[in-house]
């Protein structure tokens, strides 16, 4: 298992090396964050490899072949919603979350590379479109998922700023192995209600067209496909962003697991089904590359990815994050909030 965490690192690396004011302030009791005295590594290194490859900036722009890829997914889920009135539970259950499961995480990375508009050039048509992809989930969350995701990018790991950090309600509660399996599979709710307590803000406009939209739908299903449809695309949302192999990434993103490095990509089949998200340090570092074109990046500049810890495969993360006691809800990296950051 060990092996599926590759760590490579070289001296003459160009890249951003991990922080020596990264530290670790453990309670006997309870295990506490990292804390860094310095900037989140995607900016600066952002900009060396800009200075060294201006070419990559053609990178950049938008990948239209989202939106069919999305349409497609729609229409599966709606045949496989139909079909499942006609099997056995077990059988219903494992399409749950072999096929709903898979299909709807697909469409919530979907909805992120929508949220960073790298769809159509027109924002109120990645709006629509991100609407849209949020239907066959059953779960509104679409303009809710921007408004958050933008803040993790401008503040990674900031204090009260970014909601992708866990609670320390969540690091002194989920403390064990059996609690962290609890944890992992209640993925889907940290995310959506994390938020609501670190930093709450008023619902926009487009949020209730948000909840209009997809609750609607849900209506809609309901009445016509029955109960068993609704639930088999609502289930298959809960079961795929928890203990779910396409869900590995959320562990797999930013959890500590070599020290000063708050930032992993995996590079693996499962990427496929993800739009690209395991490449997660080439995301950050240009998030203006849609899926599509980030693995240019690590050919062009290889120098600066080749060295950095990487993961090959997401079962291998859940094993360690559920086994390794050194590793639980605490293993981030976080910073207090300095002076105010351009928008990436």
């Amino acid at each position: 298992m060990s092996a599926t965490l590759i760590e490579q690192q070289t001296s003459s690396s160009p890249s951003i090396s991990p922080s020596s004011s990264v530290k670790s302030v453990n309670n006997k009791n309870v295990k506490s964050f990292s804390w860094s005295e310095t900037d989140e590594p995607h900016a600066t290194r952002r900009k060396i490899i800009l200075a060294k490859y201006p070419q990559i900036q053609e990178l950049f722009g938008v990948e239209p072949l989202t939106a069919p890829i999305v349409l497609g997914i729609f229409f599966i889920q709606m045949l496989a919603a139909y079909y499942t009135n006609f099997v056995s539970f077990p059988v219903w259950f494992l399409a749950c979350y072999a096929i709903s499961g898979t299909l709807n995480h697909t469409l919530q990375l979907a909805n992120h590379e929508i949220s960073h508009n790298l769809v159509f050039r027109n924002a109120l048509w990645n709006r629509w479109l991100g609407i849209f992809a949020n239907v066959p989930t059953g779960i509104p969350s679409s303009v809710q998922f921007q408004k958050y995701h933008m803040e993790h990018h401008q503040f990674q790991g900031v204090d009260g700023i970014d909601s992708d950090v866990p609670t320390m309600w969540e690091v002194r509660t989920f403390s064990n192995s059996v609690l962290k399996v609890v944890w992992l599979i209640c993925q889907p709710f940290a995310y959506s209600l994390r938020p609501l307590f670190c930093k709450p803000k008023p619902m926009q406009t487009w949020e209730f067209i948000n909840y209009a939209v997809v609750l609607a739908f849900d209506y809609v299903i309901y009445h016509i496909l029955g109960g068993w449809s609704l639930a088999y695309l609502v289930l298959g949302s809960l079961l795929g962003m928890g203990l779910h192999p396409a869900a590995g990434h959320f562990v797999a993103e930013h959890y500590e697991f070599v020290k000063g490095y708050e930032t992993y990509s995996y590079y693996g089949p499962i990427n496929y089904v993800n739009f690209n998200v395991g490449y997660h340090n080439e995301h950050h570092d240009f998030p203006k590359v849609p899926w599509s074109r980030l693995s240019q990046l690590s050919k062009i500049a290889p120098e600066f990815y080749s060295n950095l810890p990487h993961y090959t495969s997401y079962l291998s993360v859940f094993w360690r994050y559920i086994t390794d006691p050194e590793i639980g809800p605490h293993s981030r990296v976080k910073r207090k909030e300095k002076i105010n950051k351009k928008s990436q």
